[in-house]
């Protein structure tokens, strides 16, 4: 299974917000910190808030912060998330007419399979697991 860079971004920024949970980081600190665009950052907060993994705070003092100890994020969940729209091949999308061999087709509940076995996989590990030391932000 291929992550895309913006599940990346989303767990890079867990990983290392975790490393102070408490601490409110602002979208240009992250940025910086990993080179991502703050406009791409953006989307992968407002993502990750709209989950419950993240609170967002405005104003003076404000930005983000872990919503959940990083005991309780699990790695599986947060990719399950941010991946939902990305199938794992065109016939997993609901009404997807893209596979012509779908009536003959024996390898489609096989990567059903396989993709359920790589999200209960990382769900044995939470975030906690994979903190970055603090940031340099």
């Amino acid at each position: 299974m291929r992550l895309t860079s913006f599940t990346d971004f989303g767990l890079h920024v867990l990983m290392g917000m975790a490393s102070t949970p408490d601490r409110p980081f602002t979208t240009a600190e992250l940025a910086e910190e990993f080179r991502i665009s703050r406009n791409h950052l953006a989307k992968v907060i407002s993502s990750l808030s709209a989950a419950g993994y993240l609170e967002t705070r405005r104003g003076g003092g404000g930005g983000a912060v872990l919503a959940r100890r990083p005991e309780e994020i699990l790695l599986g969940d947060v990719v399950a998330y941010l991946e939902a729209d990305q199938a794992l091949v065109e016939c997993f999308l609901s009404g997807s007419a893209a596979c012509t061999l779908t009536p003959h087709c024996r390898l489609k509940a096989r990567l059903a399979a396989a993709e359920t076995t790589f999200i209960a996989n990382r769900n044995r590990s939470s975030l906690a697991e994979c903190v970055y030391p603090p940031l340099n932000v």
